[in-house]
């Protein structure tokens, strides 16, 4: 098949669909742990049906980042999975897919930053969980972390995880990558069985690992509770961070 200039696939963005409850603590949480700035919202768009006391916010898109390191290739990257197991087996790959409902499922994204150990010791300090420690390849030219899942507290999971990059290529790796004999170089996940191992365990004992715990998640709710995400200034998202601070020390403390 011979690839046409329309195959020149880059990411433009992603939708991230949430439960009601979990809507403005995800605001909250992009704001604080992944520094979005009131420059970095695109458009939050209102709802205003017939009936309802006040409108409400239906949809916000935000801007996470933008690459402008120029040694970076500008790929778009989509690995695949099927769950292999028999069926008498259990498999985290099949559970999800059964829990969605659905013969396909957006399971996480790879969001990457610079400086991934400074992210991961801020994310920690915030209260943000992660299943794996940062690992690193065979070539150093890749670290990578993978987080809890996002969740309602007390919910079920929901198979919708992040996993946080740092990708610095050599020279000699981007000329590698270059030649059709290497094109799966640049996305090379060797620690993808250690994640799976881990995702299966997880889901084989039926203790999931949330983004945040239960406990901070609805401390955020009731910070922001009856407003809607419009109404929650930056004073407002400072005490949630503190709050975020306060826990993830408590909890660390308890760990001693």
């Amino acid at each position: 098949m011979k690839k046409q200039p329309f195959h020149n696939f880059v990411v433009d963005h992603m939708t991230f669909l949430v439960e009601p409850d979990l809507y403005k603590t995800t605001y909250a949480l992009f704001r604080v742990i992944f520094g979005v700035t009131r420059e970095d919202l695109i458009y939050e768009k209102r709802s205003d049906w017939p009936g309802q006391k006040k409108p409400a916010s239906m949809t916000f898109a935000s801007r996470l980042g933008a690459a402008d390191d120029a040694r970076a290739p500008a790929q778009t990257i989509v690995a695949v999975v099927q769950p292999t197991e028999p069926k008498g087996r259990g498999s985290h790959v099949r559970t999800m897919l059964k829990n969605r409902g659905g013969g396909g499922h957006w399971q996480h994204i790879a969001l990457r930053t610079p400086d991934l150990p400074s992210f991961h010791r801020y994310a920690l300090d915030r209260g943000v969980n992660f299943i794996t420690p940062v690992l690193k390849d065979a070539e150093e030219d890749l670290i990578q972390v993978f987080s809890g899942e996002w969740m309602v507290p007390g919910g079920r999971p929901t198979a919708v995880f992040f996993e946080f990059v740092q990708r610095d290529p050599s020279p000699e790796l981007l000329r590698r990558l270059e030649a059709s004999s290497n094109r799966e170089a640049w996305f090379r996940d060797k620690t993808f069985l250690g994640l799976y191992a881990e995702k299966e365990a997880e889901y084989k004992k039926g203790k999931v690992t949330p983004f945040i715990d239960d406990a901070l998640a609805r401390k955020i709710e009731a910070r922001l509770k009856g407003l809607e995400v419009w109404e929650i200034g930056d004073g407002l998202l400072e005490k949630v961070e503190a709050d975020m601070l306060a826990y993830a020390k408590s909890r660390k403390g308890r760990k001693r």
